[in-house]
């Protein structure tokens, strides 16, 4: 079965500042750290939609996104900076019409899952 994987660099603050802008997302919680310390965490965090789009990208790497039928995520713990995410994804089944279910998570060097999800997928004329 089909192992995907995509490592990542350290997530930086440049990087968050970046994406804050390119999303729209500009809570403080991810890019101030005063607003971070107030609210009782140590630093600030990264965007789950960041770690979402990571998973989006791991997937569009392997097959067109327009074979990609479904995709959805669960936030299961924050990122925080300098943080060094891997995607990963494993072909749980596939039905006799093409469509796989791809197993999806994002964990830390540390081991920490912050993402777990699953899509389905067309892998028809797909090496799967």
């Amino acid at each position: 079965m089909t192992e995907l994987k995509l490592e990542l660099p350290p997530i930086s603050r440049t990087t968050l500042a970046l994406f804050a802008g390119a999303s729209g997302d500009h809570n403080p919680i991810h890019i101030d750290i005063d607003v971070a310390r107030s609210g009782g965490l140590d630093d600030v965090i990264a965007h789950g939609m960041l770690s979402m789009a990571y998973l989006g990208r791991l997937l569009t790497n392997w097959v067109p996104q327009e074979r990609i039928r479904s995709y959805r995520v669960r936030f299961a713990a924050t990122t925080p900076p300098a943080g060094k995410p891997t995607c990963t994804g494993r072909i749980i089944d596939i039905n006799d019409g093409g469509l796989a279910t791809v197993e999806l998570v994002v964990a830390l060097a540390d081991g920490t899952v912050t993402l777990t999800g699953e899509a389905v997928v067309e892998i028809e004329g797909t090496a799967a």
